[in-house]
């Protein structure tokens, strides 16, 4: 009897040792949540519904959650250094993080074009082949053929300002405000020309 009830006690204690190892299971986001901090937070800069009217502004309709979550722990965090950002998600916890990045993730991006023929036609070389001279991928090889990227591993490009993707490009060249250490080698082998080219494509994609 004494030792049914021990195996019976040290299998019970095996099952909670088990259970405590196991990670804990993300929370689920909630997209309502999420709109009505964009309606107070988020809106006047990157628009209600993800798509923001300025150049400078990213964006942010249709990205993958993921990635969009991750970007705000690096602002949070200051692994991210815009000023502006950095004060926004001061006051957001986690789960309204999740809310936020799940919000924007069901959001539809609005259809964008690249402005320059002769830039779009050389951006569409290096997005799409790279710059084998100067060892540069390419683009397509991460974020997909049309810009879909990857979730988890790489973000949506496809339709994002020019100017904005060119603002990234010079930070990740420049290490300041975006640090990546896939990014920051090949930025660095862009010219600003090359920039401006591979921007004027990818608006364009979707």
């Amino acid at each position: 009897m004494k030792r049914s009830a021990l195996a019976v006690l040290f299998g019970f204690a095996a099952s909670f040792a088990i259970a405590a190892d196991a990670p804990a299971a993300k929370p689920k986001a909630d997209p309502a949540k999420g709109k009505a901090i964009v309606d107070q937070v988020c809106a006047a800069c990157h628009g209600a519904d993800g798509n923001s009217a300025a150049s400078a502004n990213p964006s942010l309709a249709g990205q993958h959650p993921e990635y969009l979550y991750a970007q705000l722990q690096a602002f949070k965090k200051g692994e991210r250094k815009n000023p502006i950002m950095m004060g926004q998600v001061a006051n957001l916890g986690d789960a309204d993080m999740r809310n936020l990045a799940a919000y924007f993730g069901e959001q539809k991006p609005k259809e964008r074009a690249g402005t320059d023929k002769a830039l779009i036609e050389a951006g569409k070389k290096i997005y799409r082949g790279g710059i084998a001279a100067s060892g540069v991928p390419a683009c397509m090889a991460c974020h997909g053929p049309n810009g879909a990227g990857i979730p988890v591993q790489f973000p949506r490009l496809g339709g994002q300002h020019a100017a904005y993707v060119v603002t990234s490009l010079n930070n990740y060249k420049a290490g300041t405000d975006r640090k990546n250490a896939v990014m920051a080698p090949i930025a660095a082998k862009l010219s600003e020309q090359d920039m401006k080219a591979v921007a004027e494509y990818i608006a364009g994609l979707r």
